[in-house]
């Protein structure tokens, strides 16, 4: 048998592609070989970011891609192309991939770590005879909730396409937060048909899982203990971050300015608001505006990620120096820095996961599916952010930003001293807890 040889398919989007190369990067320094599968319009990008870097990750985890399938468009809002590219092209061309590799090269193919939403690659490697793990880029809660639907059928919260029969907060144990059926994942995106084709994906998936021998989930036992315990197959591997590793942040989409870095220097120590939503953000004007808005009305130093836009009449110049405005940030770096006092963020688990491993309060702002319960783990549960409240128009306004930031930062000592206890849990779960426990039996076991 040759060395142990990795195949890691990650779902293509941006939130799946960082935590699941962090694994990767993970299982190279204990000597495991990576072929790492990206398609080829997000293969282009990660490779353009990572040469602004020159942090040499490509010697390190072998980048390769497949094809994107016919007609493809860079437009996210095209979900019936998302879902044709998903689940009936990449299939064909893995397969294809580990059929090359492994009639060519020494070092076959012998296990496939797919990201949990890619049921078909389990299936392919259950066909081929090669161990098989997925991973959950995403709250163990979420996993939970997935393989809850026949319950969630049988108790009339959803019908058999996935449809919430009406909207309505529920539990799937008493320990773990209620959730609003109108931010189920495949009820969030495109039209009825696509929800119920992510909702049969979903269920497949579901049945694939099965045939894995490990269901890896980036994050820690004491951030989601009800979930871990609902479902003991799921094993806490994270946080999953590149200064856990003392490395950089690989996997990024667009290259990042680390400018910020230096304008962050200047700042005061727990000064600076953090302002970021992720890769798939989207405000209309006015949001937009009311935005910018608030955050000169806060009057406090500000570093805010976001593409180029229609700022308001003068707003750069107003600001001036007490805010910086990047187009993508290192975002780990930036959350490390002494002069960050909170983040105000999308929710998005790996923003979660990097804001609490760094003991940072939040200002929550969800806008889609999973984000809304993240919220409520950190408002509700962990007790270290506060989130903002929309008006009848459901806009988020200039007054209540300012509101929220002045309240969370007067009472900055509570949310601090609940952040950095949170902080202490999770660092300890991956410096030899349950979190690195559960990696190193997943290392031996890729090695055995």
């Amino acid at each position: 048998m040759g060395n142990p040889h990795v195949l890691v398919v990650p779902y293509p989007a941006q939130g799946h592609v960082i935590p699941i190369m962090e694994l990767s990067q993970s299982l190279v320094k204990h000597g495991i070989r990576i072929t790492f599968v990206n398609t080829e319009h997000n293969h282009k990008r990660v490779m353009n970011s990572m040469a602004a870097k020159e942090d040499g990750t490509g010697d390190q985890v072998g980048l390769v891609s497949i094809p994107d399938g016919p007609e493809f468009q860079d437009n996210t809002d095209r979900m019936e192309q998302h879902i044709e590219q998903i689940y009936r092209f990449m299939p064909e061309k893995v397969k294809e991939l580990i059929e090359q590799i492994n009639a060519s090269d020494s070092d076959k193919i012998t296990c496939v770590v797919a990201d949990n939403l890619l049921g078909w690659a389990f299936e392919i490697a259950a066909e081929k005879g090669i161990k098989r793990a997925a991973f959950s880029a995403a709250a163990a809660t979420l996993l939970v909730l997935s393989s809850s639907v026949p319950k969630l059928i049988d108790q009339g919260i959803i019908d058999n396409d996935g449809i919430p029969t009406k909207k309505q907060m529920f539990q799937l144990t008493p320990a773990i937060p209620a959730m609003n059926t109108a931010h189920f994942g495949w009820t969030c995106v495109g039209n009825e048909k696509d929800q119920k084709l992510l909702f049969g994906n979903m269920v497949r998936n579901n049945i694939s899982r099965k045939l894995t021998d490990w269901v890896l989930c980036n994050s820690s036992y004491s951030l989601e203990p009800a979930a871990f315990d609902t479902d003991p197959m799921i094993r806490p591997i994270g946080p999953l971050l590149a200064s856990n590793r003392f490395g950089d942040t690989t996997g990024s989409f667009w290259p990042e300015d680390s400018t910020c870095l230096k304008w962050l220097d200047q700042q005061q120590s727990q000064s600076v608001m953090y302002v970021a939503f992720g890769s798939t953000a989207r405000f209309d004007q006015t949001q937009f505006q009311e935005l910018a808005m608030g955050l000169e009305l806060c009057n406090r130093p500000f570093l805010w990620v976001v593409r180029p836009d229609a700022y308001p009449a003068g707003f750069q110049d107003r600001v001036g120096a007490n805010g910086l405005i990047v187009s993508w940030a290192p975002q780990q770096k930036v959350l490390e820095h002494q002069s960050v006092a909170c983040f105000v963020s999308h929710c998005g688990w790996n923003s979660t996961m990097e804001g609490v491993s760094n003991g940072i309060p939040f200002l929550c702002w969800p806008y889609f599916a999973d984000q809304f319960h993240n919220k409520s783990y950190l408002c509700d549960v962990w007790k270290v952010g506060l989130v903002f409240n929309r008006d009848e128009r459901g806009i988020i306004t200039r007054d209540e930003i300012k509101a929220k930031v002045e309240q969370l930062l007067l009472e900055n000592s509570k949310y601090k001293a609940n952040a950095l206890n949170l902080k202490e849990k999770v660092m300890n779960s991956i410096k030899g807890g349950e979190s690195y426990c559960n990696f190193m039996n997943f290392v031996d076991w890729v090695k055995s």
